[in-house]
């Protein structure tokens, strides 16, 4: 269920151009306390922004007040682990991946939006955004993935040999056995605190950004949070376990919702050549490239993201 109405974050609602726009509630759900937060009439129809990896719905500070502006009711959703959602540890019968977030995100649909939207993604989020399309297809009206990262793309684009059981079984105990090993106690707070964080956000831009304090607290505050490394050793695991039904090169050979790539041209975490994997797989996407743009086209060109999102979805009849 949701809290009361959603509140300004702290006295006067907050810009809408800045980290804390909008007002702000807590959710629950199966015993997760999920933040998120609203721009606009809740009466207009509902448009979902969906935050990348290490992120958290402040990264949308430059696009929520533009889309509340186009006539949306603009949502904001902290995935189970990030932002100032729940970071929950891992769990025998609860994996932390993108099956997990879009059954978040179709609950959020349910319980607090009160109908389907419009599901707008960066990086991670543009994932759970798919897998939500394809998974719970009437909740969704249409999908933006800026951009659609999967490990899966840059395979092979057909279904893996199934193995023995035992097999499975011994590969699921290898990586459950190598991340549980894994020093990310020391790595993570030595990251969260240290310039090496200043790099590491830097790597997803094209243009220059360190200095940007503000940009340096959406991602820095998840990360040292109590339950940071517990909540990023349950997500590695998930996402390394997860059955080929749940890549994006099976959801995109599904039946989905339409959906619009948005890519930066110079992305250096996730090329734009994955882009062509993903127009390969599902010949109704649409692709829209920002020449001079890194990793975070929302956040670094929002007004070239805005000039192919707007458009996109005026021309579907979603508004």
């Amino acid at each position: 269920m949701s809290s009361a109405d959603p509140q300004p974050a702290s006295g006067a609602a907050p810009s809408p151009e800045r980290a804390d726009w909008g007002e702000h509630a807590l959710w629950h759900w199966k015993g997760h306390g999920c933040h998120w937060r609203r721009l606009g009439d809740s009466g207009r129809p509902a448009l979902v922004l969906l935050h990348g990896f290490g992120a958290g719905s402040g990264h949308w500070r430059r696009n929520a007040g533009a889309l509340a502006a186009a006539g949306w009711c603009v949502y904001g959703l902290d995935l189970i682990g990030f932002g100032a959602s729940s970071q929950p540890g891992t769990h025998r019968h609860q994996a932390l991946d993108n099956r997990l977030w879009a059954r978040q995100v179709q609950a959020f649909l349910a319980e607090v939006v009160g109908g389907p939207a419009v599901l707008v993604g960066h990086s991670l989020g543009g994932l759970v955004a798919l897998t939500c399309s394809v998974f719970f297809p009437r909740w969704v009206r249409a999908v933006v993935a800026a951009p659609l990262p999967d490990p899966s793309l840059l395979m092979a684009q057909r279904r893996p040999p199934r193995r023995r059981p035992w097999r499975r079984r011994l590969k699921r105990g290898a990586i459950q056995l190598l991340l549980r090993l894994l020093p990310l106690e020391l790595a993570v707070p030595l990251l969260a605190h240290s310039p090496l964080l200043d790099l590491g956000i830097q790597s997803a831009y094209h243009h220059p950004v360190i200095g940007d304090q503000e940009l340096r607290r959406v991602i820095a505050h998840p990360a040292r949070r109590p339950g940071a490394v517990r909540a990023l050793r349950a997500m590695s695991i998930g996402m390394a376990l997860r059955p080929y039904r749940a890549t994006a090169v099976s959801l995109l050979q599904r039946p989905g919702r339409p959906t619009l790539l948005i890519w930066g041209g110079q992305d250096r975490l996730v090329p734009v050549e994955v882009a062509r994997q993903c127009l390969g797989l599902r010949s109704d996407l649409v692709l829209h490239v920002i020449a001079q743009c890194g990793h975070c086209p929302h956040d670094e060109t929002p007004a070239a993201f805005h000039g192919a999102v707007l458009p996109w979805l005026e021309r579907l009849g979603t508004g």
